[in-house]
């Protein structure tokens, strides 16, 4: 079983695992967890309690013992939510603080899937009503996921910001079913792109992806480096069909 979600949550290794034992031994004092855990019987303990403080298992007292069961794992979003409400509290002073500084940095790097998906997301936090896109290729969907490009988009266009795509003709399929969306236009040319990069122009920033196996990106925010690449993407428009 893929963890790595839980983590994301902010569980350590040990809750995880204790709160997975706890799903499938039902109702059960602390021994049973460090029996099949296979955890220290003091790390059991403090998982046990810092879950309980999280609201992720209860107990309940049998003469001086006490049985600890988990939650529904359906109450995980009941946990999400509450993180969320908190870091919405949290956004004013957080805003508050980065606009204290005194130099806006022009260029930001972000590492690894998360950092990309993150950059694409952040490109969109604009008032610019258009979106332009060259290069990319499957490569981009395998690393980021359909879900994510689905999604992507879907908040694009809800935020009623036009696209003009520009792809290789060797993914026409891939252009077919995004020229189905609304407010998208794509092309195709038949010079091949790199099929590990993708740049990306909205308003004054500009994205730049490496699919590699340890993808990253490049965001710059700087309106005459977005005008510079805006006019190269303007010609290979012109070269498309």
């Amino acid at each position: 079983m893929n963890t790595a979600v839980l983590e994301d949550l902010g569980l350590t290794g040990a809750e995880i695992k204790v709160f997975l034992t706890l799903l499938e031994v039902g109702s059960s004092s602390a021994g049973p967890v460090v029996g099949k855990s296979g955890l220290h019987n003091a790390v059991v303990h403090r998982a046990l309690h810092s879950l309980a403080d999280k609201g992720l298992v209860t107990y309940v007292l049998e003469g001086k013992v006490r049985r600890y069961a988990s939650v529904p794992p359906k109450h995980l979003l009941a946990f999400i939510d509450e993180k969320k409400e908190k870091i919405r509290k949290l956004l004013p002073e957080l805003d508050r603080r980065r606009q204290l500084a005194t130099a806006k940095p022009q260029g930001t790097v972000f590492q690894g899937t998360r950092g990309v998906r993150e950059l694409m997301q952040t490109i969109l936090d604009t008032d610019s009503k258009e979106y332009f896109s060259y290069g990319g290729a499957r490569i981009s969907a395998d690393i980021l996921g359909n879900h994510f490009w689905d999604g992507f988009h879907r908040r694009r266009i809800e935020k009623g910001i036009r696209a003009k795509l520009l792809f290789h003709n060797s993914i026409s399929d891939w252009a077919e079913y995004l020229q189905k969306k609304k407010l998208t236009t794509v092309r195709l040319i038949p010079h091949k792109f790199d099929e590990f990069t993708e740049t990306i122009i909205c308003g004054s920033r500009v994205g730049i992806n490496i699919y590699t196996d340890k993808p990253f990106g490049f965001l710059i925010e700087e309106p005459a480096a977005a005008a510079s690449y805006k006019g190269f993407f303007d010609m290979l428009w012109k070269q498309g069909v």
